[in-house]
């Protein structure tokens, strides 16, 4: 019998926390499901990634508004995929004014944003509760441009006020996609990484730049974070606990790619591509949420890498399909 497509099988409910982690800064977590981060000031508030649809945000907002009646005037996309992104909407109601993105994210909501939606709302349906209400793609109103620090390029940096507490918006480097964007809170040591940084859960690299995520890991490492809210995972607090994800994507990254160019080398098709892998990520990674829907996305992506395909390949219904459909037959 072949597996359920992606996680067309996942329909059980995840607990929600929501839990403070400094003065201003809290975490939104989901037992593995997609991450959202609050920072809440004096007179304003960010939320960092939307939720999936405005109706699933409607809880998010509720949670906020336990603790503080300012408005949601900023709503941070840390990447493109809609799972984070379609949310927005939701906002405007709240107070919302700007939607702030990198210009790789941009860039990426051009090229492939309408097929990402289609693509992720059949992988996850149990995430799009509410699809109905998503009005279309969400697009940023504020773009924060500038280079690859990686590459040793100048980074674009924006710097919100939000009232007694300040947030730095920027983008540290390829890796999850091309155009991550973080929020960091010097002030309180605390980080939202986004999909950048994983804990437990599969590191799902479809749209990956593989061969630099490590070293933009380097660049996060480097702001010695005391607490970090990653894209999927519980929330991270002290300096070691922060290393510890940064370390667990780092060897998910590493071993994905080197197994990724090993089968490369040997010419293999994708579904011998896909068993290489597991030899060295089963033992490690297998038991983590959405390991087996990660994995096929994931081993298309570095077999592409390996073979010198730089810019990630568009996923759209149609090709998730075909490539599930190869690795059953």
């Amino acid at each position: 019998m072949s597996k359920a497509f992606a996680s067309q099988a996942d329909l059980s409910a995840k607990n929600i926390t929501f839990e403070q982690l400094s003065a201003h800064c809290w975490a939104y977590t989901a037992e593995g499901d997609p991450n959202s981060g609050v920072i809440i000031g004096d007179e304003a508030i960010m939320v960092c990634d939307t939720t999936a649809t405005p109706l699933m945000a409607k809880d998010l907002i509720a949670k906020i508004r336990t603790v503080s009646d300012k408005p949601i005037k900023y709503v941070l996309l840390t990447h493109y995929h809609a799972v984070r992104v379609l949310g927005a909407s939701a906002y405007k109601a709240e107070g919302a004014t700007e939607i702030i993105a990198s210009q790789g994210t941009l860039e990426l909501i051009r090229e492939r944003g309408a097929q990402d939606m289609q693509s992720e709302m059949e992988r996850f349906p149990r995430l799009f509760e509410g699809a109905d209400s998503v009005p279309g793609l969400t697009w940023p109103t504020l773009v924060v441009g500038g280079g690859n620090p990686v590459a040793g390029e100048v980074p674009g940096k924006g710097t919100l006020d939000l009232g007694g507490v300040r947030v730095a918006v920027w983008h540290p480097g390829p890796g999850h996609t091309k155009g991550d964007t973080i929020a960091w809170v010097e002030e309180e040591g605390v980080l939202y990484s986004g999909d950048l940084v994983e804990y437990e859960a599969g590191v799902y690299t479809g749209d990956a730049q593989l061969a630099e995520w490590p070293a933009t890991l380097e660049v996060l490492r480097a702001l010695n974070a005391t607490a970090l809210v990653p894209g999927r995972g519980e929330a991270m607090q002290g300096v070691a606990g922060v290393n510890k994800a940064l370390d667990y994507t780092k060897r998910w990254v590493e071993t994905l790619y080197r197994c990724g160019q090993e089968a490369a080398a040997q010419n293999l098709d994708l579904k011998a591509a896909m068993a290489h892998p597991r030899q060295a990520m089963d033992p490690i990674f297998g038991h983590v949420f959405i390991y087996e829907h990660c994995l096929p996305f994931d081993v298309s992506r570095a077999f592409d890498e390996a073979q010198g395909i730089k810019h990630p390949r568009i996923w759209t219904a149609a090709r998730d399909q075909e490539m599930w459909a190869a690795l059953q037959a």
